[in-house]
């Protein structure tokens, strides 16, 4: 379409003519298509996820088989690295640093083990969360999907892991004389928030780890740090006496901490409700919420960027 100007020259207009036909843009847009690689909605990626469940927990059981695949204990390891390492607890904290202090035996070592386990847990999933994007580039790259299920099939794995290991838990408890009680129902929703929780923080991670590959270097200082103000090995209430009362709540209401003092107050008949801080069930709700949520949208917000670059 062209027009004369005021000079005598002739000017040229983008306007299409009606003979040209739609653009291709609009072709797309009319048969459903999009950009490859664009983020869709929250909505539409929830239900992408959702689309993919059963892709989700066969990855997550694929990667639990071919995990000790090489070693001759196979899945044992399973349960012996954790047990091994509250082991090596109990001799250094237990045995030489009397960490026990204010527990008796017989609750100190199911109290111990129960830590280990469940913070193994929480430390597993964020470890494998790390690499989720960055060590699987090539599947990343070669299908499409939403991203997110790769950190929350590794989150699961960890679930899967720890309920096979639980067994141990139940064995040391009734060993040390905490025997089978309905508390024992309060483990399902712990377990539950725990994993919201860690699926949210795997995410978090993921996102981070996808960007900066050498934050997997840097995590495990993280996390051992994480580890030594939790109360694995000792008994925040007995360890902080005569302490700051700001510094007892502040170490109590750390997520790490609340889930293994749930899952202590729900296995051992010695650890009562006073080693518990207040509302704790909301505090355990808060957090797996809040990072459960925010952790989804975070990793949600980078979905076109994983595997480019």
């Amino acid at each position: 379409m062209s027009h004369i100007t005021h000079d005598g020259g002739v000017a040229v207009s983008a306007m299409p003519s009606p003979d040209e036909g739609p653009t291709a843009a609009q072709l797309a847009a009319a048969h459903g298509l999009a950009v490859s690689g664009a983020r869709p909605s929250l909505p539409e990626y929830v239900r992408q996820l959702w689309g993919r469940r059963h892709f989700v927990l066969a990855f997550s059981q694929a990667k639990l088989t071919a995990q000790y695949s090489q070693a001759k204990l196979g899945q044992l390891w399973q349960v012996a690295t954790p047990l091994l390492n509250a082991g090596v607890y109990y001799f250094i904290f237990g045995v030489i640093l009397h960490a026990s202090r204010g527990l008796p035996q017989d609750v100190y070592i199911p109290f111990l083990v129960t830590g280990v386990f469940v913070f193994t847990f929480t430390q597993s999933s964020v470890m494998s969360g790390v690499r989720a994007i960055s060590g699987n580039l090539g599947l990343v790259r070669a299908l499409h999907f939403p991203r997110a299920a790769l950190p929350i099939s590794f989150s699961l794995q960890q679930l899967q892991q720890l309920l096979f290991s639980m067994i141990v838990m139940f064995v040391v408890a009734i060993g040390f004389g905490s025997y089978p009680s309905p508390g024992w129902l309060l483990i399902v929703p712990v377990l539950l928030l725990q994993f919201l929780f860690n699926t949210g923080l795997a995410l978090i991670v993921a996102r981070m780890g996808a960007k900066t590959p050498d934050l997997a270097q840097l995590m495990p200082f993280i996390l051992r740090t994480w580890m030594y103000t939790s109360g694995v090995m000792f008994s925040i209430n007995k360890m902080m006496e005569g302490r700051s009362e700001i510094a007892v709540r502040l170490l109590q209401v750390n997520p790490a901490a609340v889930y293994m003092d749930l899952m202590r107050y729900a296995l051992i008949d010695g650890y009562g409700a006073s080693n518990l801080p207040p509302h704790v069930w909301a505090i355990a709700l808060f957090w797996a919420v809040a990072v459960f949520v925010g952790g989804f949208v975070y990793f949600w917000k980078a979905e076109e960027r994983y595997g480019r670059g």
